[in-house]
């Protein structure tokens, strides 16, 4: 079969990929886009949906900051404003610890020029009264906002593929490999790509192509539960999150709440598989409703969750391969891609064709897995599985 020839051949069809496709596409680019699925089918289409800035990785704030901007201006640059909301939100804390971790998080975030609010319990009570009395202290960030998780990529893929993009679904890739004329691609079904660069944007199974350049990080699968109860009347405004992780939850205009079931649990990646135990479900809803107690006769209608990709130190790999010229790899985003998608995309195509980029993308690099990488805490509290099985 005759060999594809392009400019840009994209691994991974997730959100990562489609906003990397789409701006280096502004920028005349042939790009396609490569996937083993559908569009938008794992992490990038089941997450939460939340666009949180605060409580980010330090390092982080200039890309977070930078995405943020071009959440803020989605309708103008793909024409669907993808259900974008600035809700803001509230984060909460349940004891002392919690309140000074709350704090601690605020003055990364103050430093960084992002406004937070900071409330005791009695600014808690009279502002949100439909909270129970068990958060004791809460920041607020009025700029946080969220949008449709289920809508965003296959919009931006299909504002990509308006400016040319080629988006190839159902296609796994089988070998990659550098050549002196550029990359070679074979995919399982006997199409072959040709390119002068590769974005490696495969999601949990990312670790294979970056072994194909003698490349590796510790990439670990996991799914986290997400649940959505019937409609109730409207009235939670912002989205909701505990410092400990045990419950995020969001309501939308149409009064369905959403929220997310943590430690996150399995996932198969060789079946395709991310189960929700019936026991999470059981547990989300307990501790929803300790929290708002408003909700305690709420249905839950439906369950899902994604295969996601996680590294130990709950950073994502971004930037350059330190093994192969023209070659870029951005996974590992541990749950948090979706927010910082837009500004990712818009740093891989501005090093694609300009050489580099203005936003510090250092603490992301995959060259710190050349040596041994601790383990965050979050990694170690927030999966219910042996250390073991990672």
């Amino acid at each position: 079969m005759t060999m594809r020839r392009t400019d840009v051949v994209i691994v991974g069809g997730g959100l990562i990929g489609a906003w990397t496709a789409f701006f280096l596409a502004r920028r005349g680019r042939k790009v396609v886009l490569v996937e083993k699925g559908v569009v938008g089918a794992q992490s990038s289409g089941t997450n939460f949906g939340n666009l949180r800035l605060q409580g980010r990785f330090p390092g982080q704030y200039p890309l977070s900051l930078r995405a943020q901007a071009l959440w803020e201006d989605i309708e103008e640059l793909i024409g669907d404003r993808c259900e974008f909301d600035p809700s803001g939100h509230l984060y909460i804390a349940f004891n002392d610890a919690e309140r000074e971790k709350l704090e601690k998080y605020a003055a990364v975030s103050e430093s960084h020029g992002l406004a937070i609010e900071h409330l005791g319990a009695a600014d808690l009570a009279r502002r949100y009264p439909w909270l129970s009395g068990k958060a004791v202290a809460a920041t607020f960030s009025p700029r946080d906002a969220t949008a449709n998780p289920r809508l965003v990529t296959p919009a931006v893929a299909r504002a990509a593929k308006a400016l040319g993009v080629e988006v190839v679904e159902q296609c796994t890739v089988m070998q990659a490999r550098r050549e002196a004329a550029g990359f070679v691609l074979e995919t399982a079904d006997g199409r072959s790509f040709g390119c002068d660069h590769l974005v490696n944007a495969a999601g949990a199974w990312a670790g294979e192509i970056a072994q194909m350049f003698g490349e590796g990080a510790p990439l670990f699968p996991a799914g986290p539960p997400q649940f959505v109860t019937e409609p109730f009347p409207y009235f939670i405004r912002p989205s909701v999150q505990a410092v400990d992780g045990t419950v995020i939850f969001r309501q939308i205009p149409r009064g369905n709440v959403i929220l997310a079931g943590y430690p996150r649990t399995a996932a198969d990646p060789i079946r395709n598989r991310a189960p929700v135990p019936p026991a999470k479900t059981l547990a989300a809803m307990r501790h929803l409703t300790a929290v708002v107690p408003a909700l305690r006769d709420c249905h839950v209608i439906r369950v899902w969750s994604g295969i996601e990709g996680y590294l130990p130190d709950m950073i994502p790999v971004i930037g350059p391969s330190m093994t192969t010229d023209g070659l870029f790899h951005a996974f590992g985003f541990c749950g948090h891609g979706f927010q910082i998608g837009p500004g990712v995309g818009l740093c891989l195509s501005e090093m694609i064709c300009d050489g580099s980029t203005e936003t510090p993308l250092d603490p992301f690099s995959i060259a710190r897995f050349r040596g041994a990488v601790a383990e965050d805490e979050k990694f170690r509290r927030e999966f219910d599985l042996p250390a073991a099985a990672r």
